[in-house]
């Protein structure tokens, strides 16, 4: 594909796209769901979507939970003190627990704020997410860290192109 130009797209990837950008029909078949409103099988829809990943046209296609209306109403980002040699092994840790949905690195450029390991948690209550952050301690090498709690969500939106 030549990244200088969009890429043309068949009136039937157009569709599909479409629909991809939109929220995934909340039933037991959602790509046949999918496949019925663009006016193509299930299996069509899924090889569609799997050749515009692997040509690089879209980058991924999944699903976003809204914890909130699965129920879990507290969130917390932890934020942990890891040296860049721990950082990997205890990230993918404190990855494995179900209740953390995100862990990343990103190396603080502030003396001031010394922590460089996050951890998002979704919890049902105050007390699960601190249960849960000393799971994380208990499993991991990490010691020190902030709990930065959620008030609201800005923003959660999926990308629409057209």
């Amino acid at each position: 594909m030549d990244k200088t130009s969009p890429p043309r797209l068949t009136e039937k990837e157009r569709r599909v796209l479409r629909l991809a950008q939109e929220d995934l029909p909340d039933s037991l078949t959602p790509y046949a769901d999918m496949a019925a409103s663009a006016g193509m099988t299930e299996d069509e829809v899924l090889a569609l979507l799997r050749s515009l990943k692997e040509s690089g046209i879209i980058r991924r296609f999944g699903a976003s939970l809204w914890h909130q209306r699965a129920g879990f109403s507290h969130n917390a980002m932890v934020a942990w003190k890891a040296a860049p040699e721990e950082a990997d092994e205890a990230g993918r840790r404190a990855a494995e627990h179900p209740l953390v949905s995100h862990a990343y690195y990103r190396p603080s450029p502030s003396p001031d704020w010394p922590y460089a390991l996050y951890t998002m948690i979704h919890t049902r209550s105050p007390e699960e997410c601190a249960a849960v952050v000393a799971e994380l301690a208990a499993r991991t090498s990490l010691r020190d860290y902030a709990v930065l709690e959620s008030l609201r969500e800005l923003k959660k939106i999926s990308m629409a192109y057209f």
